[in-house]
């Protein structure tokens, strides 16, 4: 007669073995990664900024370490924040990675690690305006053997759509990076259509008056073009 006691424990240890171990392997691996990042974009950063001063030396372009999960690149009037969340994600089974060979093979490695990156104006930052708006423009997934692919609405989603044959690599980072980089520089700040603010009220010009209460993000009240397309625009001066 089979011990229910004895059959329990066996599923934990089978589950701590496999699933527990696959999650700590994801995690190491993106913080590897994340780390890797980190150098390369401080380089990028080092690199760029010698290569301006001779152009120009109002454009800044600097590296901040912000912690141990998170770092930004500026550049010009952009800020970069990497943010690598500490959790390990498994995919909706409508997810295409489903269909792949790849997945279907082993499901362990659809779990992921995921790296944020967010795209804000560097005036939000210098001036405090906590109310600015940032927006998510890739989220690149790690998983236990390294594979990647990135979510994204640049050029990037063509080419890293799909788990990668081979584990990441230093080239891959340098073309995520410098892809990243462009889209931010060429997303432009545009001005609110004329009717939509043009009416205000005194309490609201007088709580402009303090920059903390201004809210701006890029293509504010537009949408329709690749660069722009974000759902939820918002219309603010």
């Amino acid at each position: 007669m089979s011990n229910p006691n004895q059959n329990q424990k066996e599923t934990i240890i089978k589950l701590l073995s496999e699933k527990s171990v696959m999650k700590q392997d994801v995690f190491s691996n993106t913080v590897a990664v994340f780390n890797e990042l980190k150098e390369l974009i401080r380089d990028r950063a080092e690199e760029l900024s010698k290569e301006m001063v001779q152009v120009d030396k109002r454009v800044n372009i600097n590296y901040k370490d912000v912690n141990p999960q998170s770092m930004q690149l500026k550049v010009a009037g952009d800020v970069l924040d990497f943010y690598m969340h500490t959790n390990v994600f498994e995919f909706d089974r409508s997810h295409p990675m489903f269909k792949s060979g790849y997945v279907k093979g082993n499901e362990l490695n659809s779990y992921c690690g995921i790296i944020n990156v967010y795209n804000f104006l560097a005036d939000s930052f210098k001036y405090n305006r906590l109310n600015d708006l940032g927006y998510l423009i890739a989220r690149i997934f790690v998983n236990r053997e390294r594979k990647f692919f990135v979510e994204t609405r640049t050029h990037l989603g063509y080419r890293y759509a799909n788990f990668s044959a081979e584990a990441i690599t230093k080239d891959n980072l340098n073309d995520i990076v410098n892809e990243l980089v462009i889209f931010a520089v060429s997303f432009d700040l545009f001005t609110p259509p004329f009717d939509a603010v043009r009416q205000v009220s005194v309490m609201e010009i007088q709580e402009k008056a303090n920059s903390n209460s201004l809210r701006t993000g890029k293509r504010l009240g537009y949408s329709g073009t690749s660069a722009s397309s974000f759902a939820d625009d918002e219309v603010n001066l």
